[in-house]
């Protein structure tokens, strides 16, 4: 990316700055032309602000969930309450201080807003494929913090209720001045479902850095929405859609296991099974050395799987950190990959009872994650076994990508496959029941203050 000049920087530092629970800052900024940029490299600039606001994601559900754990002198080290709150699934975690889950989202929905609504004026000054290309982008990253939050701060995704579950505030405008509520859980689909629809028909299939959104990751994202939708009909079609475009997987055999990070640097074109790229921020608690993979995860890899090393990192006795991010870097990856879909689309096969075609989709990914020569076909007599088949390899698959809390909450509405989570800190033990209400996390005090929006019920 190009070094930005002195008015993109000050653009960037005000809109950082905006996020949708400081009412006093709010009414300070009311003249939205102030942050609005002139020309189409200055919008350009705005969402290429990748690891500081654009491509963050949501960092609470993967503390919440169960692929870590911490030993005590670890979970006491750890620099916010938030931090400690999240992973004992408190009554009230998110009530007070700085929620970055929340504050980042509405940053980046601000951010597209100011594309969005400055569009109009760009036509004469740019070519009809820069605006479309950066329409898209701006629809793309929007629905993408919507879908984000409605993961967090919204219940699960049910049909049957969704028209009266509270859904989360969509901004569709850049004017402060304007409140939406929180509308039906329904109403906050719906809008994701059109900006990412919408981004799909308007991107390019290639774009030059993974940072950027393309066609393939508008779909793949269609594909991750619905299944959390429990929509597994268009989560099938979608994920068929994206590997018809995109189905590249890394042959784990060509990794050099024995680096420190065993898969290629990912920006700005590295991990060719990569579709998009997007991280959680660094914390301490990923960070941390007393910060361990659950134990019987680990022990789940077969020695000849190639994961069991790409992965992890010994740290003593039967402990372990992960190191197995697809940024090939520290920071986690969260973003969007070929092994993702292969997983959906087995998941949709299986549960339509197609159970050689989900098991040919598992089977292609495997191959490629163990060691060449000792790969033996996996084999189901029924459906319902290719489905636990498939679920077994997602959560070694497609570990500390922030995706467990979503596939937690979508799947505990199934009885067959509900857990209860528990963690065991100074004697003490926590417990999360399948569909408890902890797993909607609390909106902001301040958000709920300054706009009289309802608080999530506990």
């Amino acid at each position: 990316m190009k070094t930005l000049n002195l008015s993109k920087l000050l653009l960037l530092f005000l809109s950082s700055f905006l996020i949708s629970c400081d009412k006093e800052y709010l009414e300070k900024i009311n003249d939205k032309s102030l942050l609005v940029p002139s020309a189409i490299a200055d919008f350009q600039a705005l969402l290429d602000d990748n690891n500081n606001v654009m491509n963050l994601s949501p960092w609470i559900g993967e503390l919440s969930s169960d692929n870590f754990y911490a030993a005590d002198a670890g979970y006491l080290a750890w620099n916010t309450e938030l931090e400690r709150s999240a992973y004992t699934w408190s009554t009230n975690p998110n009530s007070t201080g700085n929620v970055s889950d929340w504050n980042n989202a509405y940053r980046q929905i601000f951010n597209t807003n100011i594309v969005l609504d400055g569009l109009p004026g760009l036509k004469g000054r740019a070519t009809e494929t820069e605006i479309k290309n950066l329409r898209g982008s701006a629809l793309f990253y929007r629905g993408y913090a919507l879908y984000n939050l409605s993961q967090i701060f919204a219940a699960p995704y049910d049909a049957a209720i969704a028209d009266s579950e509270p859904g989360i505030p969509v901004r569709l405008s850049a004017d402060v001045n304007l409140r939406p509520g929180r509308g039906t859980l329904t109403e906050t689909y719906q809008q994701i479902l059109i900006d990412i629809k919408e981004a799909a028909e308007l991107l390019p299939e290639q774009v030059a850095y993974k940072s950027r959104p393309s066609q393939a990751a508008a779909i793949a994202l269609l594909a991750r929405i619905t299944l959390s939708m429990r929509n597994y009909e268009d989560a099938l079609k979608y994920a068929d859609q994206c590997l018809a475009i995109h189905n590249t997987l890394i042959d784990y055999n060509t990794l050099k296991l024995s680096a420190a990070r065993a898969f290629p640097v990912l920006l700005p074109n590295g991990n060719a099974e990569v579709i998009y790229y997007s991280i959680m921020p660094p914390l301490s608690f990923f960070s941390s050395s007393l910060t361990y993979v659950d134990s019987l995860l680990y022990k789940s890899y077969s020695s000849n799987d190639l994961r069991k090393n790409a992965f992890f990192l010994s740290r003593g006795t039967n402990k372990f950190s992960f190191r197995g991010s697809y940024t090939g870097r520290t920071e986690l990856f969260s973003g969007l990959a070929t092994d993702e879909l292969y997983l959906i689309r087995a998941e949709c096969l299986a549960r339509k009872g197609n159970t050689q075609a989900a098991l040919s989709d598992l089977n292609t990914l495997l191959s490629k994650r163990w060691k060449s020569g000792t790969y033996i076909p996996f084999t189901a007599t029924s459906s319902d076994e290719a489905l636990n088949l498939v679920f077994t390899e997602r959560r070694k698959e497609l570990l500390i990508r922030g995706l467990r809390w979503s596939d937690l909450r979508r799947l505990n509405t199934e009885s067959r496959f509900a857990v209860t989570l528990q963690r065991k800190i100074n004697s003490q033990t926590y417990s999360l029941p399948a569909q408890d209400k902890r797993y909607v996390l609390l909106i902001p005090d301040e958000e709920v203050t300054a706009t009289g929006i309802a608080q999530n019920a506990r």
